[in-house]
């Protein structure tokens, strides 16, 4: 575990995966659970288990154990400074994250942080019910491929939609899809899978899709 300076205060950041790989992936937690959650950890150990460097951060808040997100100037900030700690060391860096870790690091990236690719995991398109209030302005502006990976049963990213909001983007995308995963990419029983089969396939779609394009 270590830390990284941000304006708001340090936040921990923990690695997982073999030094000398030449891709660095950066991923932020979800609004409800920080950098050490089930999810955050099984995910990122299965994709450092394929070859890549994973760097797992805290946003201030959860740094401090408080529930309520930080402002957005707040957990923009935090992101471009993990980004700035680590980017001297790295050849290849690509951000993402979890839902909320992932929406913060395409707003970085729209406003030119400096990363080669953007990994969604669960992108929150919109509250659920709520296609009015849709978050899809500044993702047309990004210029880096970009990964959505997605279960079939995310009230935030309905697939249907995620398609209509791909076909604005200028920059190379793909989507991954989780056959009946939820917003946290857990499934049913009748799927006939467990949930850490379900995070096997997230993890997997991730590290296939950086190989493949870096």
């Amino acid at each position: 575990m270590e830390k990284i300076d941000t304006p708001a205060g340090p936040v921990s950041v923990a690695f997982d995966g073999p030094h000398e790989s030449r891709v660095l992936l950066v991923l932020a937690p979800g609004a409800g659970a920080p950098m050490d959650s089930d999810f955050m950890r099984d995910v990122a150990s299965m994709i450092a288990a394929d070859g890549v460097r994973v760097c797992r951060f805290n946003f201030v808040y959860q740094e401090l154990g408080r529930k309520a997100p930080d402002r957005q100037n707040v957990l923009e900030d935090t992101y471009r400074a993990v980004i700035g700690g680590l980017r001297p060391d790295t050849a290849t860096l690509v951000a993402g994250g979890k839902s909320l870790g992932g929406r913060i690091a395409s707003m970085v990236a729209a406003a030119g942080a400096d990363v080669d690719g953007l990994v969604f995991l669960g992108y929150p398109l919109h509250p659920p019910g709520k296609p009015e209030r849709i978050r899809k302005s500044h993702l047309p502006s990004i210029s880096v491929p970009m990964l959505f990976v997605e279960g079939t049963r995310d009230p935030f990213c309905p697939l249907a939609t995620l398609e209509d909001v791909r076909a604005e983007l200028t920059a190379p995308n793909e989507v991954a899809v989780i056959d009946d995963g939820d917003h946290s990419f857990k499934v049913r029983k009748t799927s006939g899978r467990s949930t850490s089969d379900s995070w096997a396939e997230v993890a997997a779609a991730t590290a296939t899709w950086l190989r493949e394009t870096f």
